[in-house]
């Protein structure tokens, strides 16, 4: 089987301290969406990662589950811990706790299944991705939990018949796929950078801008780009119960997964019902604002939590208008 490894990414800033709201949470407007959303509360995003460090503040009340599907740690599957940082940033971003101190993620109430299928150099064999995955479609938690999400920055070169399947079998069941773009950009927008699993189509696949709103130097581009997320010095959890600010659309691609429990509940709330994968995919598209690049620059544009309801004031003020 092939090997797979994390999308590269760069360690930026370390901090030992930190009470902030993250500024690519604010970018994609999460805080604006929390109230209508119920800050993703329910909603269970499984981390195919290197692990995370269970006992970190922002985090120890988030994770409701966890494997190691790695040798790290004798092979023992029940420590998910993580050795190399990347993972920890990662569900920071997604679900890290609005406590009062630290940092918080897109959806602070969202819960995190830990799934270590990479080890501490950050490498590892596609296969343990592939169990993975699968262990995510079959989790079910104390009270009949599910996964709604499964949130992927890592990537190899090669198309894997295996993976594509049980991805596919992921959106099948409901569960909605996303992973980052990959990081091989030569900042030509006329030239296709591919890296899977996200060059899948059933995968949402997540490019990176910079706090300006502009492409990133190294985010690929593609035909399979759904759209873009905050990448470039990305203030999250990291190691040793401290923060760190990090580089890569590995970064981009957590926003994404956050949000994407920010708009299901939303959705389920307004609907009675559960949603689709497919109406999940809606909904977090419509949630979106072209950058004015080309499709396969920045696919349908920046996650904007907030244009939906954005847009119903500014009818509601045109119509009321003498």
């Amino acid at each position: 089987m092939s090997h797979v490894s994390l999308i590269p990414f760069k360690v930026e800033n370390r901090f030992t301290a930190m009470s902030d709201v993250p500024t690519g949470v604010e970018m994609v407007e999460a805080p604006f969406f929390w109230e209508e959303s119920n800050k993703g509360a329910g909603q269970v995003i499984a981390v195919i990662d290197t692990g995370c460090e269970s006992y970190h503040p922002d985090l120890v009340e988030q994770i409701i589950d966890g494997k190691n599907f790695t040798d790290d740690y004798g092979g023992d599957e029940a420590n998910f811990e993580d050795n190399n940082g990347h993972g920890t940033h990662v569900a920071g971003t997604i679900a890290a706790a609005e406590n009062g101190s630290g940092v918080v993620g897109v959806a602070p109430e969202a819960q995190l299944l830990i799934l270590k299928a990479l080890d501490g150099q950050g490498g590892g064999d596609m296969l343990n991705v592939i169990d993975a995955v699968h262990h995510a479609i079959n989790w079910r938690g104390y009270n009949g939990e599910r996964v709604r999400v499964i949130s992927m920055s890592l990537g190899g070169p090669q198309d894997i018949p295996e993976l594509h399947a049980a991805i596919k079998r992921a959106v099948a069941n409901d569960i909605s796929v996303v992973c980052a773009a990959g990081n091989e950009g030569d900042g030509n927008i006329d030239t296709d950078e591919h890296a899977y699993p996200g060059a899948y189509n059933e995968v949402i696949q997540v490019g990176a801008v910079n706090f300006q709103g502009q492409l990133t130097q190294f985010t690929n581009t593609n035909d399979e780009l759904d759209l873009m997320a905050p990448g470039e010095h990305i203030l999250s959890t990291y190691l040793e119960g401290g923060y760190s600010e990090l580089s890569g659309t590995s970064m981009a691609a957590p926003h994404v997964s956050g949000a994407l429990a920010l708009v299901t509940n939303w959705a389920e709330s307004g609907f009675n019902r559960k949603i689709s994968e497919a109406e999940m995919y809606a909904q977090i598209i419509r949630r979106t604002t072209p950058l004015g690049n080309p499709l396969t620059a920045e696919g349908n544009g920046l996650l904007t939590l907030g244009l939906v309801e954005k847009i119903a004031v500014w009818s509601e003020e045109r119509l009321s208008l003498p």
